[in-house]
């Protein structure tokens, strides 16, 4: 499994995500521009001292990305009516892809996917109700979300 993320923004999210790539010994994809550089205080600080135990891979742009991973499965994660992240079968070699922590992934990107998945949030923000709700995820907790779930598919329950 890795995970990619797709122009990400904030260094402080990019940072958390690297940890917990680090905690479950998966690489991590940066697909740039980024919207930092890779040696902001923040970015390390919030990937404190893991970094040595993050293989990061930098890809100039999507298609790059792309070419790189064409034997793999590319999983795009959503608030765009996906597929509910509970009901999707993990495979050990699947690409976990987010977008940008301001606009998500663009449909052209998603289009590009394999599989496109969302995290079932019961308090979402509905505007056709008027329901003013959580609009979205936390990237760095969506990925953690995703990570976690995938990571029990594959060593726990595909033994089934």
């Amino acid at each position: 499994m890795e995970v990619a993320l797709f122009e990400p923004r904030i260094p402080q999210n990019t940072g958390n995500i690297a940890r917990s790539c680090a905690a479950y010994n998966i690489p991590l994809n940066l697909i740039e521009p980024l919207g930092f550089k890779l040696e902001d205080k923040y970015l390390k600080r919030a990937g404190l001292d893991y970094w040595p135990l993050v293989n990061v891979n930098n890809y100039e742009n999507f298609d790059k990305f792309l070419e790189s991973k064409l034997s793999k499965r590319i999983i795009s994660f959503s608030k765009k009516n996906g597929m509910y992240l509970n009901e999707f079968k993990f495979k050990e070699d699947d690409v976990l892809l987010f977008g940008r922590e301001d606009s998500g992934l663009p449909d052209c990107i998603i289009d590009k996917s394999d599989f496109l998945i969302s995290i079932f949030m019961p308090n979402i923000q509905n505007a056709t109700k008027g329901h003013a709700g959580v609009r979205s995820l936390n990237l760095s907790v969506a990925c953690g979300i995703a990570i976690y779930e995938a990571h029990k598919q594959i060593n726990f329950q595909n033994d089934n």
